[in-house]
């Protein structure tokens, strides 16, 4: 659920460090921006993005422009998200790391003060090598948290105490989030959007960016395998189908056969593409549906789960509970769009 600083809107602070990689911020800054009430191009806009870095004045990036950021560490004492950017020193401080001995493990002066601002209670993200400066920070500690799949190992030895999950796309800790690459920190600025304002929100954002709208976080980051050749079949028009027939029982059989594939090749083939299998990504889409019907009708959550091929009401809420920690009549109540 979205809070509000005193200006009435969600303000969400870029915390930017020397040579920063311009996508992360441009990133933050568009998806979040783009959010508007009643997931409408005239809504209100629902959050104040601001940058800040360790102090006001030119910050360097990794290509041969500068960025001009006006706000200080005092950004963080309002904020209520900041988002911890990753810079290209960390590629190649980290690349250049061997063993456990040298480097910097602990944030600087400064930097540790800046942090110390944030507020109790502000929901704190990283993208990418970004989770290297909440972790040294000690913000992770005993929390689950991802990072970019090349510093997987280097991140597991130096802090033994985060429960790392090196193949995610994002993990969601509450009040802590992280992000493996920076493509992954789209998907989890649109979660973070999703839960302080719902599908509808959310989805209208991803459109009006041309990105796809939802990415569940446990999604793998990297197939470390080669990637299939051009001509080989891929699992496209099983989805295509299966997403026109969601109300429908669907097999894995069916789904092979959009493909002319056994169902083992499907199986194989789906979580090479998506990161899951057939079955646990066909949830994942039902459960969005009734998302989006939950808040843009009237319909009640029999019917809902009808529609969606969740069946009763019973397992509609049995998937609510596990898949987002709340019933779909909550969910509703909290999400629902009011009528123009």
């Amino acid at each position: 659920m979205a809070v509000f600083s005193r200006s009435g809107r969600h303000r969400v602070a870029v915390f930017a460090r020397q040579m920063l990689l311009p996508i992360e911020l441009g990133i933050v800054h568009q998806l979040f921006g783009q959010a508007r009430a009643g997931a409408s191009v005239a809504g209100e806009p629902l959050y104040e993005v601001v940058t800040c870095a360790l102090e006001p004045g030119e910050v360097r990036t990794d290509g041969d422009f500068a960025v001009a950021v006006r706000c200080g560490p005092e950004a963080l004492d309002e904020a209520d998200t900041v988002v911890v950017l990753s810079s290209y020193e960390d590629y190649e401080d980290y690349e250049d790391y061997e063993g456990d001995e040298g480097g910097e493990s602990e944030p600087s002066g400064l930097l540790r003060a800046a942090l110390a601002r944030i507020r109790p209670g502000a929901r704190i993200a990283s993208i990418c090598t970004g989770a290297f400066v909440l972790a040294s920070a000690g913000l992770l500690d005993g929390r689950t948290a991802t990072t970019h799949w090349r510093f997987a190992d280097l991140f597991a030895r130096r802090f033994p105490r985060v429960r790392l999950e090196p193949d995610v796309l994002y993990t969601d800790g509450g009040e802590v989030l992280t992000s493996a690459g920076c493509a992954a920190g789209i998907d989890l600025c649109l979660h973070m959007i999703r839960c302080d304002h719902g599908a509808a929100v959310a989805g209208d954002v991803a459109r009006r960016t041309v990105v796809p709208p939802h990415r569940e976080g446990g999604q793998v980051q990297y197939v470390r395998r080669p990637m299939p050749e051009p001509s080989s079949p891929a699992t496209s028009a099983a989805r295509s189908w299966s997403l026109e027939h969601l109300h429908e029982p669907i097999t894995l059989r069916q789904m092979a056969a959009r493909e002319a594939m056994s169902v083992r090749n499907l199986t194989r083939r789906f979580r090479d593409e998506v990161g899951m299998t057939p079955m646990s990504w066909l949830t994942g889409q039902r459960i969005e549906r009734a998302r989006e019907l939950l808040e843009g009708s009237d319909l009640s959550v029999d019917q809902i789960a009808e529609r969606c091929g969740l069946g009763t009401a019973a397992n509609m809420r049995q998937h609510f509970q596990a898949a987002l920690g709340t019933s779909p009549s909550a969910y509703r109540s909290t999400f629902r769009v009011p009528e123009a």
